[in-house]
C-alpha cells in the first residue's frame, strides 16, 4: 500500500484529501500544517509520497522540496498547488518534485498522479511537459523572470501581490535587509526600475495571485 503524507496549512483541505485518498486505498500516514511539521514527518515517519502545498508557514515552497529530497532522496513529491503551472511547475520539478497539479484538478487525476509518481514516474500536464522541453533550448528571448533564482522569484511574487518588505522578511524568516537585497537584484536582472512596473510585468505574464491563499 502506498503511504502518503499530506502537507497543507488548511485543515479542511487536509481532511478532504485524506478522505479522498483513503477511499482509493491509499494509506495516509501523516499530516502537517506547516513546513516544520513536514520536516518532522520526514525525520520520523516512513512514507512513499509527500503531497505538498507550496505556501505554508515556516520553511515552505521550493526550499522545502530541496530539503526533503536531500534528506530522503527516495521520497516522491507531488505538488498540489493553487498557483498556475505557468508560475511554479518548472521550478518545482527542478527543485526535485516528481509532479505538479493545481487544486482545480479532478480528484481522479490526483489519485492517478500519486500512483504514477509512487511507481517512479513523473506526472505533469502536456503544457508543463512542453515547457520542460523548451527549457532545454531556452535562449535569451525567454521571459525576464526566468533568469531569477527561486528565492528571487518568491520575493518577486510577494512584492507584486502588495506584501511589504518587512512582511516578506517575516514570512520567509529572513532579515528585511536580505529581502531588500533580493528586491534590488531581481529588479536589476529584469531591467525594471519601479514597483509599478513590476506589477504590470506580473499581470502581463499571468504571474499575479494572492499569496495569502493556500497553494
Amino acid at each position: 500500500m502506498i503511504r502518503v503524507v499530506i502537507g497543507d496549512d488548511h485543515t479542511l483541505m487536509r481532511e478532504g484529501l485524506k478522505q479522498l485518498l483513503q477511499a482509493d486505498g491509499l494509506d495516509v500516514v501523516g499530516e502537517a500544517c506547516d513546513g516544520n511539521g513536514v520536516i518532522e514527518k520526514v525525520r520520523t515517519t516512513e512514507f512513499d509520497v509527500l503531497l505538498l502545498d507550496l505556501s505554508m508557514p515556516g520553511k515552505s515552497g521550493l526550499e522545502l522540496i530541496k530539503w526533503v529530497k536531500e534528506m530522503r532522496p527516495k521520497v516522491r513529491i507531488l505538488v498540489l498547488s493553487m498557483h498556475s503551472e505557468r508560475q511554479y511547475a518548472i521550478r518545482a520539478i527542478r527543485a526535485g518534485a516528481s509532479g505538479y497539479l493545481t487544486k482545480e484538478s479532478a480528484p481522479s487525476q490526483l489519485v492517478a498522479a500519486i500512483l504514477k509518481v509512487a511507481s517512479g514516474g513523473a506526472f505533469v500536464s502536456p503544457a508543463v511537459a512542453e515547457m520542460l522541453a523548451l527549457e532545454g533550448v531556452r535562449t535569451m528571448d525567454g521571459p525576464r523572470h526566468a533568469s531569477l533564482s527561486d528565492r528571487e522569484f518568491e520575493v518577486f511574487r510577494l512584492l507584486v501581490a502588495g506584501v511589504t518588505v518587512s512582511d516578506i522578511a517575516e514570512r520567509l524568516n529572513l532579515s528585511s535587509k536580505t529581502i531588500s537585497t533580493h528586491k534590488a537584484r531581481l529588479m536589476e536582472k529584469m531591467g525594471i526600475t519601479s514597483s509599478a512596473e513590476l506589477v504590470r510585468y506580473a499581470i502581463s505574464h499571468d504571474l499575479l495571485d494572492d499569496p495569502d491563499r493556500s497553494s
